[in-house]
């Protein structure tokens, strides 16, 4: 079984089982053969000021042999309701995969023991232990990036001759939301600056960070200052309802047969502080960044990661995982080539999925089959840029689908 470092825990969100809520499901018809289902997850309370950070196990998703097509996920309220970023701001949402042990699926029920029983299946990117470790996951640009695969092509699940004897395939949300609604700084609490959380005394004497060291007290803000329960400072007198939300998700996906393409699923940061052991590449992920304070400098920041592929293929689909304030994101060849560039749109007005001053969608590159080829061992250089203002919990990732091959 894979285990997770307790500095990664943060990552993957405070494990908690939720088994005993029940779901909505929407069945919807396509006439192009492609099914879809619209899912509710299990609710979560936020209140104004609180960050949730948590991991909801055994969600709803298409059971059998499939391939997805798309994975589209936004926060809803009770009603259905979609809620603005500047109430309640997504930082991030990631679907991971997981296989159960059926014999311990009720130990684990009754028990929430999950050192036993789980086995975690991560996608196909390189970095270090149980970082980044999901196929499906964006942030605040959830609702304005595309998801969409293009024919033959699709993620290949429940191949019955893939899963272990004895295990089923299932999956989990990974979530922080944060509610902004009446903090003292609305901007700073989405990029969890550590001085405007409600954090206990000994914070810095107890918090481990990646690398398993206690958090240094240069450490400014990022996903460890966004713990469950952790409260963003609130303004004096402010007064607001608690209420429940949930994500409403949306997959769409094809029953596996002999016309689908797999692909395989990458996720490359442009933190990897990649280092080798003789032949054999290292990386070392640091899955968020801090851009400091510059007052006399109007260029952009940019952050660089070279990555080595080990296995490559045919590019099918790119985009980035981004925070507001990014200015573009550049994936290149070995040659230079730009393999992809993700480009930010800002939302102008208030509603949900174009609030005004937000990130709320990544451009996506979909490249004409078999024009763009990664081979085997290419270094690629991922280089992440954003405007040149002090900015915590900064993220540069970046999401290629590659295709062994183009057609059957």
């Amino acid at each position: 079984m894979r285990t997770i470092s307790r500095g990664a825990i943060i990552l993957f969100s405070i494990m908690m089982l939720l088994f005993d809520t029940t779901h909505s499901i929407v069945l919807e018809p396509d006439e192009n053969h492609i099914k879809s289902a619209t899912f509710l997850s299990e609710n979560f309370e936020v209140g104004p000021g609180k960050i949730v950070v948590k991991t909801l196990l055994d969600i709803d998703f298409p059971r059998g042999h499939i391939g997805v097509k798309s994975f589209d996920v936004e926060v809803v309220d009770e009603d259905g309701n979609s809620i603005p970023l500047y109430e309640t701001y997504l930082h991030h949402w990631f679907a991971v995969k997981y296989i159960e042990n059926i014999t311990m699926s009720p130990y684990i029920k009754q028990s929430h023991d999950l050192r036993n029983g789980i086995e975690f299946e991560r996608n196909d990117g390189a970095c270090q232990g149980f970082l980044l470790p999901h196929y499906w996951g964006l942030g605040a640009e959830s609702r304005g990036t595309s998801s969409n695969l293009p024919d033959p092509f699709a993620v290949e699940l429940g191949n019955p001759t893939k899963i272990k004897h004895g295990f089923k395939e299932k999956w989990l949300f990974s979530i922080m939301v944060i509610d902004t609604r009446g903090t003292q700084d609305r901007k700073g609490c989405t990029e969890c600056r550590c001085k405007l959380m409600n954090l206990p005394n000994d914070f810095y004497n107890v918090t481990t960070g990646i690398n398993g060291q206690l958090l240094p007290r240069s450490y400014k803000g990022g996903l460890f200052c966004c713990q469950d329960n952790v409260q963003c400072k609130l303004k004096n007198g402010f007064r607001g309802p608690t209420r429940k939300l949930s994500l409403r998700y949306k997959i769409k996906w094809v029953d596996w047969d002999e016309n689908q393409v797999p692909l395989k699923f990458y996720i490359l940061d442009s933190t990897d502080r990649v280092r080798s052991n003789g032949s054999t590449p290292i990386h070392d992920c640091q899955a968020e960044y801090t851009i400091p304070r510059n007052h006399y400098n109007d260029i952009p920041h940019i952050k660089k990661a070279n990555i080595p592929m080990t296995k490559g293929g045919y590019l099918v689909y790119g985009t980035a995982h981004m925070h507001t304030g990014v200015v573009n994101v550049t994936l290149y060849g070995q040659d230079g080539r730009v393999l992809c560039t993700s480009n930010p749109k800002y939302g102008t007005e208030k509603e949900a999925g174009n609030e005004k001053g937000y990130l709320v969608g990544m451009s996506v590159c979909y490249p004409k089959p078999g024009s763009i080829k990664i081979e085997d061992g290419e270094i690629l250089t991922l280089e992440s840029v954003y405007e040149n203002k002090f900015r915590t919990g900064a993220m540069g990732h970046f999401y290629i689908y590659l295709a062994e091959q183009i057609s059957i």
